[in-house]
């Protein structure tokens, strides 16, 4: 057993203890962050270099390579694929990259398409572009441009582990940095990266043009791999979802994809995409979410900007946690220890639906959702549609935390429906109550559907703009208009309170109620792509 696989176990058996303790104390049980890391540092390489000119036989390159190695691509040239990462003996990396001194960006920055020129270009008709052999590890994958030949439509193009069986033919130690894949600009295509292994990453890149009608498509996309897992500092674009953990049921039995790190990416579909919008191109690629959790434990989810989403094949959700024994041979699935914080979520129908358990197969509980610091900003109203709901929460959740978040949207504060929703908390967040504020299918609104749905629920030193103070728990505060709430300025989002502000300092935490807006920038980042 590797290592890496021995840490994370034990981290796996302590967790619950640990939970436990919190639970037995009366208060909700904190979600767990992930209990390992990738460590995307880069390491200095120890053996040859090995030139693969421009026509040149990369894979025979790639099957004479030893651990330590590097595989210099020609800059602007391509290389035909299918290509199979083999598997090694040993631990070094082995290094592909464009070669030469480059215009390719430093490590820590994020690339676009305007470096394509001086990347090496890896192309396939068929299969994938790139693939794992069984067991393979300790490949890096840098400033490459991946993508399907002339008017090809590929199901994925970086396949890093499929449906192995067992844990020691799972690939392991992968890292695509700083490259550019996307589908073909007309016919898209299925996925850009499966990430079906342990400690892997995708770190610096931009893909694009995943998307296809009738099917979901992926940026990327997995649910056979244990992880961890790090995705960060890119831009990602998929008509179904950017970025989805779960979705199929795990070959290897028990496996819950676990300690992901998703930070300071962009999550986007281009407005191209949207029927009615005056730059859509005409095809209805197949929409759904910004990013899905189906299967997955220990996510950090942080610094992102998620943008543009609208109902098409769903209705418009741009986060969804949503538990699925997707085919029915999984009921180990679980969504569970999730923290999304810090993030900016702007340009979609609604906002974030919660799914206490699979209403089709059976599942485990979705537990422990922590959403903190977080700005939501254009939800519904003419340009997005439909009805601009804050969060949604179904069958049954525990302990899910909503503390300090401000948002502008145009439905319900929460849409609920039972069983009843257990440890559930809501304090410190800046809303709108629009018509419905707190409503349960069936009970009311506000404080009825916080004792019929909610039953023992905190919900204080909330500030809500709109409807009646007699509707909910003391200890909130319902204002007529947003101007009374007195941002520093609303309409070019700056959202930090004025001093003579009554809600400066008046949380729970003695911190202004509402995001954190210097937290917040400060974790989004600027929108270059500069990793910090």
């Amino acid at each position: 057993m590797r290592p890496a696989t021995r840490g994370i176990a034990c981290g796996a058996l302590l967790l619950p203890l640990l939970a436990f303790a919190a639970g037995a104390a009366g208060r909700p049980e904190s979600a767990q962050p992930p209990a390992a890391v990738v460590d995307t540092t880069a390491v200095e390489p120890s053996g040859r270099t090995i030139a693969v000119p421009g026509g040149g036989d990369l894979q025979a390159a790639l099957e004479s390579a030893r651990p330590g190695d590097v595989v210099a691509l020609e800059p602007g040239a391509t290389y035909r694929g299918p290509i199979v990462l083999p598997r090694k003996s040993g631990a070094g990396w082995i290094v592909i990259r464009t070669g030469g001194d480059t215009d390719i960006p430093q490590a820590g920055t994020r690339v676009d398409p305007g470096h394509a020129r001086a990347m090496a270009k890896l192309v396939a008709t068929s299969g994938a572009v790139v693939k794992t052999a069984p067991g393979a590890h300790h490949y890096r994958l840098v400033g490459l441009e991946i993508r399907p030949g002339e008017a090809a439509f590929l199901h994925n193009l970086v396949e890093i582990g499929w449906a192995e069986t067992s844990a020691e033919d799972l690939p392991h130690h992968v890292i695509v940095e700083r490259c550019y894949l996307h589908g073909d600009p007309k016919k898209g295509g299925r996925r850009g990266i499966v990430l079906n292994g342990a400690t892997v990453a995708v770190i610096d890149s931009y893909l694009a043009d995943f998307k296809e009608v009738g099917a979901d498509s992926q940026a990327i996309a997995g649910w056979n791999g244990p992880g961890p897992f790090k995705i960060a500092n890119n831009y990602l674009e998929g008509a179904g979802e950017n970025v989805m953990f779960g979705g199929v049921d795990p070959s290897v039995r028990d496996l819950v994809p676990s300690d992901i790190e998703i930070v300071k990416n962009h999550f986007a579909k281009p407005l191209a995409w949207r029927q009615g919008d005056p730059a859509y191109t005409g095809t209805p690629w197949t929409i759904k979410n910004l990013f899905e959790l189906k299967n997955a434990r220990r996510v950090r989810i942080e610094g992102n900007l998620f943008e543009h989403n609208w109902a098409q094949a769903q209705i418009g959700f741009a986060v969804v946690f949503t538990v699925r024994n997707q085919d029915g041979r999984a009921p180990w699935s679980v969504v569970e220890d999730v923290t999304f914080a810090n993030n900016v979520v702007r340009g979609s129908t609604s906002g974030i639906n919660i799914l206490g358990r699979d209403n089709n197969n059976p599942s485990q509980p979705t537990r422990r959702i922590v959403i903190k610091n977080n700005l939501f900003a254009e939800l519904g109203g003419p340009r997005w549609g439909g009805e601009g709901r804050l969060f949604q929460l179904l069958d049954g959740t525990t302990s899910v935390v909503i503390d300090h978040n401000t948002a502008m949207h145009v439905g319900t504060i929460i849409t609920a429906e039972g069983p009843p929703h257990r440890d559930f908390v809501f304090t410190n967040n800046i809303v709108a109550h629009n018509t419905y504020g707190i409503t349960g299918s069936g009970v009311g609104t506000g404080t009825q559907a916080l004792d019929a749905l909610f039953p023992g629920s905190v919900v204080k030193r909330n500030v809500i703009v709109g409807g009646s103070s007699g509707q909910y728990p003391r200890d909130n505060f319902v204002v007529g208009s947003w101007e009374k709430v007195k941002f520093e300025d609303l309409s070019r989002g700056r959202l930090r309170l004025i001093d003579d502000s009554p809600y400066r300092r008046a949380s729970l935490d003695g911190k202004d109620i509402g995001v954190d807006d210097g937290a917040l920038q400060a974790a989004v980042g600027p929108a270059s792509g500069k990793r910090r």
